[in-house]
């Protein structure tokens, strides 16, 4: 991820009446199409909202609803087109690895780990979608986990954002880069964290 990017970001995302839809589209496609760049996506607005161009609260919300549609298509494509899918997107060796932990946590730990796995790297979109193959019940045991996860994570994006965005009102670029520093950080501890389980 270049600063030249980072900079068309920040530039992109203003306060622009579009930034809100756009928003949401990015968290929603992102359960689908991991390219994405969610969390950067809600980081960056989170900046902007610290910086006066944009509402803090509209900023989760409309983080957090795309979050909630996004991983409701993962768990729906899982449940409906789940084989032909896995066979498509689940090819490559990481991939399956993925899938095949999201599987076994979800037997071993149950719905919590919907709300553990979106703060995990590449979790989100393999735990929701196999949420839907192995068909675990929508109204008691996905959808108010992930209504929980949706919100926590995009508290989570937009506050670290809005602080960095106060501490660096005029330099911006300082804002992003410090705030991908702490999330990349609680992303490392949450690997770690899973890495030590698993061995344990």
């Amino acid at each position: 991820m270049t600063l030249a990017f980072l900079n068309g970001l920040l530039d992109f995302l203003t306060g622009s009446r579009w930034t809100y839809p756009i928003l949401l589209g990015i968290c929603a496609g992102d359960a689908v199409f991991p390219a994405l760049p969610s969390e950067t996506a809600m980081i960056v607005c989170g900046i902007q909202a610290g910086r006066g161009q944009l509402s803090l609260a509209w900023v989760i919300v409309f983080g957090a609803a795309g979050a909630f549609l996004g991983d409701n298509t993962s768990y729906a494509l899982g449940r409906w087109i789940g084989h032909p899918v896995v066979e498509r997107f689940f090819r490559g060796d990481r991939a399956s690895r993925r899938l095949e932990w999201a599987k076994r946590f979800l037997q071993e730990r149950g719905s919590y780990v919907l709300i553990v796995a979106r703060f995990v790297p590449g979790g989100r979109t393999a735990t929701t979608f196999t949420s839907g193959v192995v068909g675990l019940r929508w109204h008691t045991r996905f959808a108010p986990f992930i209504a929980v996860a949706a919100v926590l994570w995009a508290l989570y994006g937009a506050l670290l954002g809005y602080l960095g965005g106060r501490i660096f009102r005029d330099q911006p670029l300082y804002a992003l880069l410090v705030a991908f520093g702490i999330a990349g950080a609680v992303a490392g501890v949450a690997e770690l964290i899973r890495l030590l389980r698993k061995r344990g």
